[in-house]
């Protein structure tokens, strides 16, 4: 993809790396790579996405010195909203996202990491949206997806305050899905993320298209779906070998293609 910004293939699971040292400072480069993986990703899907980073931090947030500097109400409406598409296209990909937070993740990183299905944090994380230095709000989605996380109240707080949060907190507050231990971090999400990628891929597509209709418009909705996207389900490859597994070996030994 660029320099800063790798797209590489790990069996079924592809690995979005953000690499831009000392501190992967989302500036025109980053943004502009991070927008070609993805839709790379969208064009010739993996059976699996992890979002990751090198270096000592995640992120520390966006070069405010680039990407703001002359910036117009009307130049930067156009930009919210080009990557707000991005967002968009990495929520709704048919597949399992995961993000895996290693150190300080601030910013628009934090805001991709609230667009992903999964995320992982290591023990040493800390998140923030602090846009208030500047006098912004959060603007590639974080303030809507932290709500549907934590709550409006606890969204509010966090974006309010500008303050930093550790990986407990917000495993409590449901934002972080699991914290793992420094020293085996980078194993544990890459496994973890392997593990998602080697399941029933059309199975989990099914699953997020019945959690977004639950999300957006309610558990009925939802059920009214079933029928459409989980029925399909029993003309997979995969669901009909798992079955065959399942009778002749016992439950928990059946492998996936994605078919």
């Amino acid at each position: 993809m660029s320099d800063v910004v790798r797209l590489e293939t790990e069996g079924p699971l592809a690995v979005l790396t953000f690499d831009s040292p000392p501190l992967n400072l989302f500036d025109d480069a980053v943004f502009t790579g991070f927008r070609e993986a993805i839709d790379q990703v969208a064009a010739d899907p993996p059976r699996g996405l992890l979002i990751r980073a090198e270096g000592k931090v995640v992120s520390g947030g966006v070069d405010v010195g680039q990407v703001f500097d002359g910036m117009t109400a009307q130049r930067g409406g156009e930009l919210w909203d080009e990557l707000l598409a991005t967002i968009h296209v990495l929520e709704e990909l048919p597949l399992p996202t995961v993000f895996a937070a290693h150190g300080l993740c601030l910013t628009a990183a934090f805001e991709i990491a609230l667009a992903c299905d999964v995320l992982l944090a290591s023990e040493r994380a800390r998140f923030g949206l602090v846009e208030i230095v500047v006098g912004l709000t959060p603007s590639m989605g974080g303030p809507q997806r932290l709500a549907e996380r934590a709550g409006p109240n606890r969204a509010k707080e966090l974006i309010f305050t500008g303050e930093l949060f550790d990986a407990a907190t917000l495993e409590r507050w449901n934002v972080v899905n699991r914290v793992y231990a420094p020293e085996t971090f980078d194993a544990a999400a890459r496994a973890f993320a392997a593990k998602v990628a080697n399941g029933p891929t059309k199975a989990h597509a099914a699953t997020k298209r019945l959690v977004w209709e639950q999300k957006e418009h309610g558990a009925r909705a939802a059920d009214a779906l079933v029928a459409d996207v989980s029925g399909p389900l029993f003309d997979t490859a995969d669901l009909q070998n798992a079955v065959k597994s399942f009778l002749t070996d016992g439950p928990g030994k059946a492998t996936y293609e994605g078919r």
